[in-house]
């Protein structure tokens, strides 16, 4: 098995956002920073943050706490290269964390149509393991590059109050709660709590997505997608094996990957299937399946 490149980048042309076709060009080499953070700006809000669907079911213009994910996403595909818009997000970040040292899942929807329930129903109140963990891995990604992200008081506390939810855990959480707290503690490089976090781990690494569809699982890459790090200990390496040599197989025949989750409007669809080609293919470049 090997990926079609020529079908991807049809794909990537066919169907997906100006961003995600940026990214992909930078993945393969191709892409220039100033043209990847010209199509992430068309995201910004003047506050710093990020909104306008850049988390695609969550459609509503305002700053939210999820598109920041994907903004440090960005941001940490430009390595080594770096933006001032980087800091400017933690800013903003900083500004509506909350009192605890969280984020919330989601912040007041202005603009509910094309948003999923989970994300316009969100109390604005409470602090969110799920988004925070998400959040802060991003961001330790991108300050392995960029010292200024680094040295951000936001990182540091959110990072506190990460690991002190996963200690206060009690029992398995919900399936992307305890993938994204894995991946913090990976991007983050804070080992000792991951052998908790691991014995709520099946030997194949497929935990179910409750409230997701029948067969949604969190799969052994959504919780250690890179080599290297301490997360990849959880599993064997026959069990990684076997999921890079699925998602090699997964480019469908119109050259993009699909996604195994129900999105809530006709073009979230599109733009998270192209979302999904762009990981993909890091992920298979980042552990060597792709020269």
């Amino acid at each position: 098995m090997s990926i079609d490149l020529p079908a991807a980048t049809g794909f990537m042309a066919t169907h997906a956002r100006l961003l995600d076709r940026r990214r992909y060009l930078r993945g393969l080499g191709e892409g220039n920073v100033e043209a990847t953070l010209a199509a992430l700006d068309g995201y910004r809000n003047p506050d710093g943050g990020y909104g306008w669907g850049l988390e695609p079911d969550l459609r509503s213009p305002e700053s939210q706490t999820g598109p920041a994910l994907h903004a440090f996403e960005v941001f940490a595909d430009i390595a080594p290269a770096t933006s001032p818009r980087a800091v400017e997000l933690c800013d903003w970040l900083a500004s509506v964390t909350l009192p605890d040292g969280g984020l919330p899942f989601a912040l007041p929807v202005t603009s509910p149509a094309g948003c999923a329930p989970f994300w316009a129903d969100a109390d604005p109140a409470v602090s969110s393991l799920q988004i925070s963990a998400i959040v802060a891995e991003n961001a330790h990604r991108v300050a392995a590059h960029d010292p200024a992200v680094a040295a951000h008081p936001w990182l540091a506390r959110i990072t506190e109050y990460c690991l002190s939810a996963i200690e206060r855990l009690e029992g398995r959480p919900h399936a992307l709660a305890l993938a994204f707290a894995v991946r913090f503690l990976d991007a983050a490089n804070v080992p000792s709590p991951l052998e908790r976090l691991g014995s709520y781990l099946p030997e194949n690494g497929l935990v179910h997505v409750d409230g997701g569809a029948e067969d949604e699982m969190m799969r052994p890459l959504d919780f250690a997608p890179f080599p290297g790090g301490p997360a990849r200990r959880l599993f064997g390496p026959d069990v990684i094996d076997a999921e890079l040599r699925r998602l090699e197989a997964q480019q469908q025949p119109d050259g993009g990957w699909p996604v195994d989750f129900a999105s809530y409007s006709p073009t979230a669809s599109l733009e998270w299937r192209g979302y999904a080609t762009v990981r993909a293919l890091t992920v298979l470049r980042h552990n060597g399946m792709l020269d």
